[in-house]
């Protein structure tokens, strides 16, 4: 069974009050749960400062998908790192426009220099790389 430690910080009251403010509007029930999110997203982060720690990330792309050979070197790229291209989702945003949207799985570096290869290419209009955990390491 999972044990729990309780502890006590302080904080500031007008901090606290706009922290269950803010904790009302986006749904906790509770400080506990917010905190515990806290912590976990962290140590999410920390996970990226090892180079070659294992992770995983989400990275879009919002490209024109009529730009000449656009979309081919695209898929080059992604071809070229299939060990790390875990999957991949193409939506027509309009006539004209696209969004693909790649999961990536690797060491922290690795996963970065893909994205940053895929979001630099020329005429990519938009890419984010939102990066989070494979969770292995996080209770």
């Amino acid at each position: 069974m999972e044990t729990v430690t309780r502890f006590s910080i302080s904080v500031n009251s007008e901090l606290l009050k706009k922290y269950d403010f803010l904790l009302k509007k986006i749904g906790y029930s509770n400080r506990s749960e917010a905190i515990r999110d806290l912590i976990r997203e962290r140590l999410a982060q920390e996970e990226w400062q090892d180079s070659q720690k294992k992770v995983v990330a989400v990275l879009s792309l919002v490209y024109n998908h009529q730009t000449r050979e656009l979309t081919e070197v695209l898929n080059r790229i992604q071809h070229r790192h299939v060990e790390a291209v875990i999957a991949s989702m193409h939506i027509h945003l309009d006539e004209h426009n696209c969004l693909e949207v790649i999961i990536l799985k690797g060491s922290a570096s690795q996963v970065e220099k893909i994205a940053h290869e895929l979001i630099t290419t020329r005429n990519v209009k938009h890419g984010q790389l939102i990066k989070t955990t494979t969770g292995t390491d996080i209770p």
